[in-house]
């Protein structure tokens, strides 16, 4: 298990060297918008997925702002793609950006920013769930929910929310449970669960 969390914390401070070369809470600002930190990175969580979150939030969405700041990051050589969904007409009202960041290792690391109109439906929805999770981590659960994201093959895709869950709520342990219990809880879209 100490190599395992050593892995974890390892990646960890990689993406945040990743957050602050690439400069990404001052190229929103830039723009006038806040970038908030979610996620397993912001809960201490962040395993061998190699993704950060950020949601972001402005006053305005504006298409070209937006891409203002997703240009000001592009021009760094180490983001290597970059994709765009508009989803201001829909109850999320936001722009997602996806950033797919090339370590020094060659390692992708998808950098998720949510660019999203502020008092929105999901305004603050995602920093309170990482709130409550994170008051729920001793280190026993903690360390389950690391292991079992170190479990999960590599092309298998599983939202973070479903280890929290599962592990929190349900008190699973072990990979086979963990199985089983996704059997019985699929996901369908945005998962609202909290502690």
């Amino acid at each position: 298990m100490d190599n395992i969390i050593k892995l974890s914390n390892n990646n960890q401070k990689k993406a945040w060297k990743i957050i602050n070369y690439l400069d990404i809470i001052n190229v929103w600002s830039s723009i006038g918008a806040k970038a908030n930190l979610i996620g397993s990175l912001k809960m201490g969580l962040l395993m061998n997925h190699l993704d950060i979150d950020f949601h972001i939030y402005s006053d305005t969405i504006n298409v070209e702002d937006s891409f203002k700041a997703m240009a000001l990051l592009a021009k760094n050589p180490r983001i290597k793609k970059i994709e765009y969904v508009n989803n201001i007409l829909t109850e999320e009202e936001c722009i997602e950006w996806h950033a797919f960041y090339e370590d020094e290792e060659k390692r992708i690391w998808i950098i998720d920013m949510i660019h999203i109109l502020k008092g929105s439906l999901y305004d603050g929805f995602f920093e309170k769930m990482a709130e409550k999770i994170s008051a729920c981590l001793n280190p026993e659960i903690k360390e389950t929910i690391i292991r079992l994201k170190y479990e999960t093959p590599d092309n298998i895709k599983i939202m973070g929310i479903e280890y929290y869950q599962a592990v929190i709520k349900d008190g699973i342990k072990n990979y086979k449970e963990f199985e089983d219990w996704r059997k019985l809880n699929p996901v369908n879209g945005i998962v609202t669960w909290m502690p």
